[in-house]
């Protein structure tokens, strides 16, 4: 590992120049393999090696540091070089909302392995060492909150080129780096996976040029323009207008604004060492007539491949489901953070944890949630198995062990859960057990850390809770104040992950950890029930209290049938608009329809006043808002100091679409055998549904006309599924077509 003598303004570029060995013959192979604390940029001969951006990411660097590997097989010459364009990333630059950054070390550096195999089998290896030098770039400064800023007039490519003369660039020093802590990618690389044109040239009240590309995105804008050298060009983002200018409130301390600085001819403008949640761009400075073909938005995320379609007779509807595939899209930017716009873009464990199952069914995510899932187990070994609030957790440099007005850091109902719920929805998406074998450790650590805070009642009181986070009616300045108890939020949550720790030991053959973790989650429904229910009512009476009970399987059966109707009698005095936050959402619609209410749960989802789902969307949204009422009805921002326009977990309904609106859930783990139970409702009369499974293409297409239902279903050839239609019995499907005609009963209708 190697580093610059000069900072260079947090953007060095190294270069080494080498003979390739022809005596061996041809060059049968050449690979790359390289990494950096920060960023990287590869280049050989002047051609970049790969279209990966932001590389390599971000992980849990102290005990993990993930390199790429490229094959450059046709860029090798005779004389060749290998460069290298550093930036800050996460590595160096400012994370978190304290205001610091560096967390990670003071310096930047590059690893670098380049091998190229001959003919006859000799390998020539070109190695990171005190021989490179380094020199500047065009890049004056560079952050993932603030920006970046490019000076066309410093660009010059020929230092990656063989001749250049680098005697006015410095050399090298080198790191101390453990090599052990490299590790290969499990997951996909971030790249540019669209782009956008501008939508509408906009000039606000106070004169500003505002360019609206139409779309809440990640990423940044391309520029292409001449002008006058040293003519400066700003361009400012913000996900909305307030009163028709840019509404930057919501980013807090993060700048979010690119500078570049015009060479005198034709210039183009990418800023690859940052990126931006963004709708909308200010510009200033711009020379001349501003013409939008000059600006091209690209959007960036992580290479995942959709396996998951939805689209129904609703357009508001249609909309939400593409709002929440781009907020997952935007915020799944090599970690799946909570937004991507303002000084946070955290890993924050509590919102993976309510939106896995949708995330899994719209896009493969094995690989990416088990990269993620490694640092999670690194860490929480790291703090005697508490898995923190984000991953990797930067926030244990924040003072961690001072005790705040959170109280002391420990694990946190739902957030910490996700070390088992996360690891437990891949299983279940994909099949492939391994995940559960690479992760038990770490989903049995997370119970008996807090199987050892429970009170002497068996629940789970007494360290901070986020409970029932954003509960729309917590007032914007206090959003961890909800209706729902949090000590009934906590054991409801930690119960669930005991069963499930429980059936994973079963499933694996581990059957002391099965006999351990079936008698921690026997003893935390008993608790819950003798604390917390009286004759079926569950303590604070709330919505979310109801859910979290029905769907865990915490009640008798005789309870869960009274907590179905309380649960639906509150939607109902609510006006079926949203009463839930973080805890009660993902599961407030399927309580509903397992307690047969599955009529109050449409009413809930096709709501259009705020707080809903649809409420955004009337409201022009184009991403999942943080807030219910992120931007109020006159148009203006809410409030709260926290508020953004892209968090996918309130998303988390679209799980629900896909299993009861469109009909498609696995009766057994990665979809061997599937069920097909769409349950029309809410006034839609058609859906169409598909899923890429691991055993290959599900599809439901179900209409209604009147009270006819007419169902067709698509499976696999060798998968079995069990076909269950409104006021009908099973009947068992096989591989191929099927169609269905049935009548619908009169409410359903």
């Amino acid at each position: 590992m190697i580093a610059p003598d000069d900072a260079f303004n947090g953007a060095p570029q190294l270069r080494t120049e080498f003979e390739t060995e022809r005596e061996h013959g041809a060059v049968r192979r050449a690979t790359l393999l390289v990494t950096a604390r920060g960023l990287v940029e590869a280049w050989l001969n002047g051609r970049r090696v790969c279209d990966d951006v932001l590389t390599p990411g971000w992980s849990s660097y102290e005990w993990r540091l993930r390199y790429a590997s490229y094959d450059v097989t046709t860029l090798i010459q005779e004389r060749t070089v290998v460069g290298l364009s550093l930036g800050k990333g996460w590595f160096g630059g400012r994370l978190g909302w304290s205001g610091k950054g560096s967390f990670y070390g003071d310096e930047l550096g590059a690893f670098a392995q380049l091998e190229i195999e001959f003919e006859d089998g000799t390998v020539q290896l070109v190695v990171t060492d005190e021989s490179w030098r380094s020199g500047p770039s065009a890049v004056l400064a560079n952050d993932l909150y603030d920006g970046q800023t490019i000076d066309a007039r410093l660009v010059d490519d020929a230092w990656k080129r063989p001749g250049f003369d680098d005697g006015g660039w410095r050399g090298v020093h080198a790191l101390e780096f453990d090599t052990s802590t490299l590790v290969p990618y499990i997951g996909p690389a971030v790249r540019r996976w669209n782009e956008l044109p501008v939508a509408e040239v906009i000039v606000s009240p106070s004169g500003k040029t505002i360019l609206d590309f139409g779309q809440n995105l990640v990423g940044w804008i391309r520029v292409r323009t001449s002008g006058p050298a040293g003519t400066e060009i700003t361009i400012r983002h913000a996900e909305v207008l307030e009163n028709g200018e840019l509404g930057t409130r919501p980013l807090r301390s993060a700048k979010a604004t690119d500078r570049y600085v015009l060479s005198g001819g034709t210039d183009e403008f990418e800023p690859t060492f940052t990126f931006h949640g963004f709708r909308y761009a200010e510009i200033e400075g711009w020379p001349g007539a501003l013409s939008p073909e000059a600006f091209t938005a690209v959007a960036i995320g992580s290479e995942l491949d959709r396996i998951g379609t939805m689209r129904t007779s609703d357009p508001l509807l249609n909309q939400f489901h593409e709002n929440v595939v781009w907020g997952m899209r935007g915020n799944f930017v090599d970690v799946p953070t909570d937004c991507p716009q303002r000084d946070e873009r955290l890993g924050w464990t509590g919102d993976i944890a309510a939106f896995a199952p949708t995330a899994a069914f719209l896009f493969d995510v094995d690989a990416f949630l088990s990269d993620w899932l490694v640092d999670l187990d690194l860490e929480q070994q790291h703090h005697d198995g508490i898995v923190g609030f984000v991953i990797p957790d930067i926030l244990k440099y924040h003072d961690r062990e001072r005790p705040t007005d959170m109280g002391p850091v420990d694990s946190t109902a739902i957030w910490s859960d996700a070390a088992v719920w996360v690891p437990w929805t891949l299983y279940q998406a994909y099949g492939d057990e391994s995940v559960l074998r690479r992760q038990f450790g770490s989903m049995a650590a997370h119970v008996r850390r807090v199987d050892s805070l429970l009170s002497p009642s068996g629940v789970w009181e007494g360290n901070f809770q986020f409970g029932d986070w954003l509960d729309p009616d917590a007032p914007p300045e206090y959003p961890a104040d909800a209706k729902a108890d949090k000590g009934v939020v906590a054991t409801a949550a930690i119960y669930r992950s005991a069963r499930i720790v429980a059936d994973t030991a079963a499933l694996l053959g581990l059957e002391e950890a099965h006999r351990e973790f079936d008698a921690i989650a026997a003893r935390l429904r008993d608790a819950f029930n003798s604390e917390y229910v009286d004759d079926g009512v569950v303590k604070s009476d709330c919505t979310t209290v109801y859910s979290l009970a029905i769907v865990f399987g915490l009640l008798s059966p005789e309870h869960e049938e009274f907590a179905g109707r309380r649960l639906a009698e509150l939607a109902e005095q609510a006006g079926y608009r949203i009463s839930t936050g973080f805890a009660g959402t993902p599961f407030i619609t399927d309580a509903l329809t397992q307690t047969g209410h599955v009529d109050a749960a449409y009413r809930l989802l096709m709501e259009k006043d705020c707080p809903s789902w649809l409420y955004p969307v009337t409201m022009g949204a184009t991403t999942v808002w943080e807030r219910w009422d992120s931007m109020l009805p006159d148009g203006s921002i809410n409030p709260g100091e926290m508020t953004s326009f892209n968090h996918y977990a309130l998303g988390a309904v679209a799980d629900w679409m896909h299993r009861v609106v469109g009909g498609i859930a696995p009766l057994t783990p990665g979809y061997a055998s599937v069920l097909i139970a769409p349950q029309p409702g809410g006034g839609l009369t058609e859906a169409e549904t598909a899923l890429e499974t691991p055993r290959g293409r599900v599809a439901v297409h179900w209409t209604t006309d009147g009270d006819q239902l007419s169902v067709e279903v698509e499976l696999p050839e060798g998968v079995e599924g069990i076909l269950r239609l409104p006021g009908e019995g099973d009947r068992t499907i096989t591989g191929g077509r099927t169609t269905s005609i049935s009548e619908l009963t009169p409410a359903v209708a």
